[in-house]
């Protein structure tokens, strides 16, 4: 079987770590990374505790691909409950450091209690210490990888750690590992951070080599590869453009948030697009895009790695910012981009380091600032509350200067850390968030989008994309074309992406690979690694399992159906333009359906039926 079946527990209010065995019951029904560490937290916290208290815990799991050749084969989730939304949070990463802990031989490690002094996890195979962190305190995450680095004089050491903004209590701070790769949603790193944990450095040198069928595996591997070589999106389209090649497709078809989600397309979009990022700039005729970069096992590589033109204004007498980092990703470029308004590039590319360098998830950053606007624009912020920053829709300068802030946790960088919900509730207009749960929207509109807008609604750990892609349906036609603007069978379309979103979530491999894999391609890997007979249908079958024990975590820590929801502007104001015109979101045509298709109450309860059915 794939699994080490190990996990790490670290104690650190006590400051002890002891080592036990995996639940395998557990695992035979949850897998591991998100559905098995979700189940360890759903058992083991109040789901109304204090996100930020020590009674929470703060979960690190690989799944049982995690570390193997399976293509993609190198993610790992951060899990824990949501300062940001107060809903159960999993925030799923790439590149090193989850197959790194695998092969020091653990599949999870669970953080419990919260240290007085700040430390960090010190990991190699079976040795495991915690160490002072005081040095490290106040600094960012890439100071705090070269300290670390210099301290172990160990090149092969993985790291994850927090930086400033976690430090300052940004409620949407996230875990970045390997410089640039980020858990990066719903508030995780603010956790670790209210935990004294500044980092998790991981040196693994016992490989993964406890698979099933070693033969087998071999086989389904190889084929799963051929298959993304082969496909149209997998094989040329990430490879080229990453995620960004979507800025275009999305800007066209009117499903483009725009101006804190006022217009549904973005004048500017093909300046900050994928294919903007490979144009030669006119000061010193190289690109933006310096070379794309690939996570552990990932033969897809649609990472991006970007330099700033180093004479623009964000960059002078900066040049720790002139060498090659993380680059914009679509998500990153919409919320940093359209959302406010924003079409310079090297902007972007500026505020995207900063969200890197001291991890604060560049989304919610974005969507908040887009909020702030707005309000200044209403004139509910002043120059006043910004200290003579002026918040202007399209103004480069001040989103360079607002990342800033939020990094530092300075000034009015502390309100901006709030978040959108939070912050509109304090300057006297919520209406002007865009959330749901609390958690900011991703890229995509609902307007334009109608199973999208299903999707944000329902998602467990509030608005987001990677919890039901029904953008590979309704726009790129996989597995089959839907019609995007219509609501007929979207609850179904919705359910069955939630669920197969939460398996392969589940599997240690990456979301993307969905594009050209369908569950009958995933499913020989995992049995092949596994053992245990996982076919198709039982593995979708622990994927609605995930999404109801997510669900059920949620209705406990107090939320119910009336959260199931969008802000008023996305149900009643029509987009204006573009394939969409005179169409808003129509929720309430799906909703019920899809409670129904659940098997939950009519107020959104997991019914007693679904429970036992499910075994939850």
């Amino acid at each position: 079987m794939a699994w080490a079946g190990k996990i790490l527990r670290v104690n650190l209010t006590a400051g002890e770590i002891s080592p036990e065995p995996l639940n395998m019951d557990w695992a035979r029904d949850y897998l591991g990374q998100r559905g098995l560490a979700s189940k360890y937290l759903y058992e083991e916290i109040d789901p109304a505790c204090d996100a930020l208290g020590p009674e929470n815990k703060l979960i690190m799991a690989t799944g049982p691909l995690t570390g193997t050749m399976a293509s993609t084969g190198g993610r790992y989730s951060v899990v824990t409950k949501s300062p940001l939304t107060g809903a159960i949070a999993c925030s799923n990463s790439g590149g090193f450091i989850g197959a790194e802990i695998k092969m020091a031989g653990w599949d999870m490690i669970i953080f419990e209690g919260a240290s007085a002094t700040p430390v960090y996890l010190y990991l190699e195979d079976d040795r495991a210490e915690l160490r002072p962190a005081e040095t490290l305190w106040g600094k960012s995450v890439w100071d705090t990888d070269a300290e670390l680095h210099r301290m172990h004089q160990d090149p092969e050491l993985r790291i994850a750690c927090v930086g400033r903004s976690a430090e300052a209590g940004c409620l949407y701070a996230g875990v970045i590992n390997d410089l640039h790769r980020a858990a990066g949603r719903s508030g995780v790193g603010t956790v670790m951070a209210a935990k004294g944990l500044k980092a998790v450095a991981v040196r693994g040198t016992r490989g993964v080599g406890n698979i099933h069928d070693p033969m087998r595996f071999l086989q389904a591997t190889e084929q799963g590869k051929k298959i993304l070589a082969d496909n149209e999106v997998t094989g040329q389209g990430l490879p080229t453009y990453g995620t960004q090649v979507l800025m275009n497709v999305i800007n066209e078809m009117g499903a483009m948030p725009t101006r804190n989600m006022r217009e549904v397309q973005f004048e500017g979009a093909h300046k900050i697009s994928g294919e903007a990022m490979h144009e030669p700039r006119p000061t010193d005729q190289r690109p933006n895009l310096t070379t794309n970069a690939a996570c552990f096992g990932c033969t897809i590589a649609c990472g991006r790695i970007s330099r700033i033109d180093n004479g623009h204004f964000t960059v002078e007498h900066k040049p720790k910012y002139w060498g090659n980092s993380g680059g914009l990703e679509y998500e990153a470029a919409w919320a940093l981009g359209s959302d406010t308004g924003v079409d310079d590039l090297e902007a972007l590319t500026y505020a995207n380091f900063l969200c890197n360098e001291d991890g604060f998830d560049p989304i919610s950053f974005g969507a908040t600032v887009a909020a702030a606007m707005e309000l200044y624009e209403n004139g509910a912020i002043t120059d006043a509350h910004t200290d003579g920053l002026q918040l202007r829709f399209g103004s480069a300068e001040a989103l360079s200067r607002c990342a800033e802030l939020v990094a530092a946790g300075e000034g009015f960088g502390k309100d901006l850390g709030l978040g959108s919900k939070r912050l509109c509730e304090k300057y006297g207009q919520p209406e002007l968030s865009m959330t749901v749960k609390g958690q900011e929207f991703p890229a995509y509109d609902p307007r334009g989008i109608q199973g999208m807008g299903l999707a944000y609604a329902t998602s467990n750990r509030g608005a987001c994309h990677l919890r039901g892609y029904t953008v590979s349906s309704e726009v790129l036609g996989i597995p089959e074309k839907t019609d995007p603007l219509t609501t007929e069978g979207k609850p179904k379309l919705v359910k069955a992406f939630q669920d197969a979103a939460a398996m392969v979530d589940s599997s240690g491999l990456c979301l993307f690979t969905t594009f050209a894999w369908t569950p009958d391609d995933i499913a020989p890997q995992i049995d092949a690694a596994c053992g245990g007979g996982w076919d198709t249908e039982r593995l979708l079958e622990m994927g609605e399992r995930i999404w109801n024990l997510e669900r059920d975590f949620n209705n406990r820590a107090g939320l119910t159906g009336a959260d199931d929801t969008l802000p008023k502007r996305l149900l009643k104001e029509a987009a204006k333009v573009g394939p969409a015109k005179g169409r808003a979101n129509d929720l309430g045509e799906m909703l019920p359906r899809y409670y129904e298709i659940r098997g939950w109450t009519p107020d959104g309860q997991v019914s007693e039926t679904t429970r036992q059915r499910l075994r939850l």
